[in-house]
């Protein structure tokens, strides 16, 4: 059995329209939210035994805050693929991982996390920023994890319901 942590990055700022979509920073609401959601994954025994995170800066960021306050030992694994990634980008990241990752967390964007979600679990769920799924897959090797995996929901914390 394998563990999958989804992650959409925390909410970004607009306040600099000229800047790359990729270089957008995370405002004050998601920098508050991102310790907030590594509480839940610290406080629940769900700290992962790797982290890997799309390059924009805002999932980024995301990342790193997460990883720092849930107690992460390593280093975020920075992903260009994971950018605006499509389920099946997420599915060939996951199944060439080594098999000594029990738990993952892949820090990224929407609509894709969604997309990925409801692929593995059979039901569409909301994903805004900074909310975080729980997946238990049933693999023993990552390299099993494809389109007919059939995972279970475990739980799915949005920052608007968790109590501050």
């Amino acid at each position: 059995m394998k563990t999958l942590l989804l992650l959409r990055h925390a909410k970004s700022s607009w306040k600099r329209p000229e800047l790359p979509d990729h270089d957008r920073p995370l405002n004050k609401r998601g920098k508050r939210d991102a310790p907030r959601i590594a509480k839940i994954i610290r406080d629940n025994g769900l700290v992962p035994d790797l982290i890997l995170s799309s390059t924009a800066k805002r999932a980024r960021k995301t990342a790193e805050i997460v990883a720092k306050t849930c107690g992460y030992a390593r280093n975020v694994d920075l992903t260009p693929a994971l950018y605006h990634a499509a389920p099946r980008t997420y599915i060939g990241t996951l199944s060439n991982l080594a098999d000594d990752y029990q738990r993952i967390m892949v820090v990224g964007h929407n609509p894709g996390l969604e997309e990925l979600l409801e692929i593995l679990v059979g039901r569409m769920e909301l994903i805004p920023t900074a909310t975080l799924a729980l997946v238990l897959l049933p693999l023993a090797q990552w390299r099993e994890l494809n389109y007919e995996t059939t995972g279970k929901l475990i739980n799915v914390w949005r920052p608007r319901e968790i109590a501050r």
